[in-house]
């Protein structure tokens, strides 16, 4: 078992560039998951263009499962790497524990109601009579390896959380290799199209999460999975999951944005927009994964730190957070401003779908340039367990912003409703960076004057 006290001792620029630069890469490598396969069925030839749309119909369901492990992982890792800091090692394992049989449980949950409601789920969400095949396709499969998203995701939080950032890393990228390397031979090589992009991706979560469980039952880890630890306690679980609710929120809501996307875009646009969605949206995942990739390898250090009543290095950390976030996101916002083609051929060969998309990529991104404030302020309130603050920030985003946009906007600009829709995101994006950021100032230092040092 390592000490992990180096994440009070270290100087926070070598700390951040041990533990962000491979969360970094877990996130960017986790992404393709999802991006491989719509990059794949994008170019499959002749029905590219429509196997791309039903699996971006799909996507707003990807991500509620994936919503439902941050709901109890990143509550739970940054409480357990907290406790970590107080010395407190055995209710960490605790707090680890009963996340694992927590996650195990909504995994079933999960995989009985999409199987059941999964098609008629797809039909609300946007899908087409000329989409839903490939839709019903791609989730029907995926489905079965619910359990293997939930835990690879889940746990791996508690790797990271512990300040073992390349071996949190290495557990998304054998998946991610497998998956590369799995699509084009279930998609082409077999013929299985949509089939095998959603075969290869659940049998990728089934090698990850053998590592993950492998790592976290064996002796390098300073937390450790016991039986003695899985059964439920209310106070911890209940704990997990408050904090862990911002994230959930973010992630279901951000579902439920793309639903009410894809729902006003097929009446003011067709296929085509919805199409063009499902690429917006992939490059968006471009800048919000790399920053929550910094964000969750920045959490050790400012968790274990506050609870260790360390505010200088509290302080520091995030102020380097929020400096590392914005110059990401400023880069990405210029190459969408000024290369937008260039994106957007990632996905589709389709000529038609490229020429639509490009020009509402920089409208959809046109404020990315300044989200790494609000991004760095949020994993910063999740680090240091301001649950509410967190909450306050993705409900006001997404619920009293975003989605009610999507539906005033195209009313205030009847000429080009497709463009209002788009709009609807930059729109918020303002909005929200501003308030997040007042509310941050006054949160944060209400926080640290509460410190008190741990000896």
């Amino acid at each position: 078992m390592e000490d992990r006290t180096f994440l009070e001792k270290e100087p926070i620029g070598k700390l951040m560039l041990k533990l962000a630069i491979p969360t970094v890469c877990a996130q960017v490598i986790n992404m393709l998951y999802n991006l491989v396969d719509r990059i794949y069925v994008g170019h499959i030839p002749g029905a590219g263009a429509l196997a791309l749309t039903g699996l971006g119909v799909c996507f707003p369901i990807i991500m509620i499962v994936s919503a439902f492990a941050s709901l109890v992982s990143s509550g739970g890792a940054p409480r357990a790497s907290i406790e970590m800091g107080k010395k407190n090692n055995d209710l960490a394992e605790k707090i680890l524990g009963n996340c694992f049989t927590t996650q195990i449980f909504i995994s079933i949950a999960l995989t009985v109601l999409l199987l059941i409601f999964g098609e008629e789920l797809l039909l609300a969400f946007g899908a087409s009579d000329n989409t839903i095949s490939y839709a019903s396709d791609y989730l029907n499969i995926y489905t079965l390896g619910t359990i293997f998203v939930q835990l690879t995701l889940g746990m791996n939080a508690f790797i990271t959380a512990q300040g073992f950032a390349k071996t949190s890393m290495l557990s998304v990228v054998i998946g991610a290799i497998c998956n590369i390397i799995l699509d084009p031979v279930f998609i082409f090589a077999f013929g299985m199209g949509v089939k095998g992009a959603a075969l290869a991706t659940i049998i990728s979560q089934a090698v990850s999460t053998i590592w993950v469980l492998s790592f976290l039952c064996g002796k390098k880890t300073a937390l450790k999975i016991k039986k003695k630890n899985l059964k439920l306690e209310y106070k911890i679980v209940f704990s997990s999951i408050s904090l862990g609710l911002a994230n959930f929120i973010m992630q279901s809501s951000e579902s439920l944005v793309f639903v009410c996307y894809n729902s006003s875009l097929l009446k003011y646009g067709g296929d085509l927009a919805v199409g063009a969605m499902t690429i917006l949206t992939s490059v968006m995942q471009f800048v919000m994964m790399p920053t929550q990739g910094i964000g969750q390898g920045t959490q050790p250090i400012i968790s274990y730190n506050y609870g260790a009543g360390n505010k200088s290095r509290v302080q520091s950390a995030f102020k380097r957070l929020v400096t590392v976030d914005t110059i990401f996101t400023f880069s990405i916002w210029l190459l969408c401003m000024f290369a937008p083609n260039v994106l957007v051929r990632f996905f589709t060969s389709d000529d038609a779908l490229n020429r639509f998309a490009s020009p509402y990529l920089r409208i959809y991104m046109s404020m990315m340039g300044l989200f790494g404030v609000q991004m760095a302020c949020q994993a910063t309130f999740t680090a240091i367990g301001c649950a509410k603050s967190s909450i306050i920030v993705a409900v006001m985003r997404k619920f009293v912003l975003i989605i009610p946009m999507i539906f005033i906007l195209p009313a205030i600009l009847p000429d080009n409703k497709v463009m209002a829709v788009y709009l609807s995101e930059p729109v918020s994006d303002f909005i929200s960076i501003i308030f997040c950021s007042i509310l941050f100032f006054f949160q944060f230092r209400r926080a640290l004057r509460k410190l008190q040092p741990c000896n």
